[in-house]
């Protein structure tokens, strides 16, 4: 009787092994991931949205360079005329080289606050395009749970077969052109 209990116990045993190998390896695909580095930098939405965002800092460049020789040609010329100012127009020239300066630094201030607000701006909608398509795609291939393997290591090791990163990114920036 001892036996016969064992060899049910051994039956089942394998086969439970056999159901979890089997159903495993006809469910393996529905774990994947993508690389979110390469998928980010690889993405034309990204790639149009850092050529604007540059536009803009040249932009902003320009008008603190104009506004800082601004300051610089003040400085220069109150250099060569102070000795021949009166008192009173020496301080008022002091007054109005401060006050350039002031607002060189405030431009400056604001502007940095301003960049940060737009790349986080900018960024913040990409990565939204993209999480958006992910799980697009990831209910369309019948995926459970798309993965983004970061370069912080979230993903220690995971089989090649499971980055789906260049089909996403394909069918990404096709879908960006209209395509």
């Amino acid at each position: 009787m001892l036996q016969k209990t064992f060899n049910w116990l051994s039956l089942l045993s394998l086969l439970s092994i056999l159901t979890f190998g089997i159903y495993s390896f006809t469910h393996q695909q529905s774990l994947v991931f993508v690389n979110s580095s390469e998928l980010i930098n690889g993405y034309k939405g990204m790639q149009d949205a850092r050529k604007a965002y540059q536009q803009k800092a040249t932009t902003w460049k320009t008008n603190i360079d104009t506004l800082a020789n601004e300051v610089q040609s003040k400085i220069m010329d109150y250099e060569k005329e102070s000795s021949k100012m009166t008192a009173k127009e020496r301080q008022l020239s002091q007054e109005l080289i401060r006050t350039k300066q002031k607002q060189l630094a405030d431009y400056q201030q604001a502007m940095n606050t301003q960049a940060q607000q737009e790349d986080s701006k900018m960024t913040g909608e990409v990565v939204t395009q993209i999480n958006s398509y992910l799980k697009k795609y990831g209910k369309s291939h019948g995926y459970k749970i798309v993965l983004a393997a970061t370069e912080y290591g979230n993903i220690a090791y995971a089989d090649e077969g499971l980055d789906i990163t260049k089909e996403v990114l394909e069918g990404l920036n096709k879908e960006y052109s209209g395509q």
